[in-house]
């Protein structure tokens, strides 16, 4: 045993002991897998798959979930600018206007002429065409209440991203902890099976090393 591990050689020496630890610290790692595995398959099953399968579907259904409410707006806007107004309209006095003019009368045949004053009264409701121009200042306080409906849905938010990225950490690990044995008894019974692999037909065979 000695001489096979030294040789004479040192770089073999080294080498050949590497692998006898390796060996030796896989054996223990078996061996400690094995008697561990009884008692890690319960816990995996009855505490890290529930947990991880349900923080799973919880991003999945937050992914596609949407921000849906109804925003109430109650608020007064100032408003101030300066309205130019041009226009041709009609409108109609509401109230007797009365008016006094100068007036100057030629008479007829050479008679001369006569300068005087004319008084009319306008009625109430006569009708005037009108030309307007002018600027109008406008300086009123408008209220507003409205109610807006919002439907936002989340993957369109800063928030869809980080949801993404927890989603594609867990389902992975919710897939790989339902394929475990979900007992000792099915461990058992894979392994029974891994043994005996010419009592299972071909095309299970072929299923299980896909898997």
């Amino acid at each position: 045993m000695k001489g096979w591990i030294w040789q004479g050689k040192p770089w073999q020496a080294f080498r050949n002991v590497a692998i006898l630890f390796s060996f030796v610290l896989n054996l223990i790692l078996l061996i400690g897998i094995l008697l561990a595995a009884p008692l890690l398959l319960p816990t995996l099953h009855g505490v890290a798959r529930p947990l991880v399968s349900g923080l799973n579907d919880s991003f999945v259904t937050m992914s596609d979930a949407q921000i849906v409410r109804v925003i109430e707006v109650n608020d007064q806007i100032p408003i101030s600018f300066t309205l130019p107004l041009s226009q041709t309209t009609v409108v109609a006095l509401t109230a007797p206007v009365p008016l006094e003019v100068p007036a100057r009368f030629d008479l007829p045949d050479g008679g001369g002429t006569i300068n005087g004053r004319v008084a009319i009264t306008l009625p109430e409701g006569l009708a005037l065409p009108v030309s307007l121009n002018l600027n109008v200042p406008v300086n009123q306080v408008i209220p507003v209440q409205l109610s807006v409906p919002v439907n936002i849905p989340l993957q369109e938010t800063e928030l869809g991203a980080p949801f993404n990225n927890l989603q594609a950490i867990f389902a992975p690990l919710d897939r790989f902890l339902s394929r475990l044995p979900a007992d000792n008894d099915d461990l058992f019974d894979r392994v029974r099976s891994l043994e005996r692999p010419d009592e299972m037909s071909n095309e299970q065979w072929t299923m299980n090393n896909e898997e």
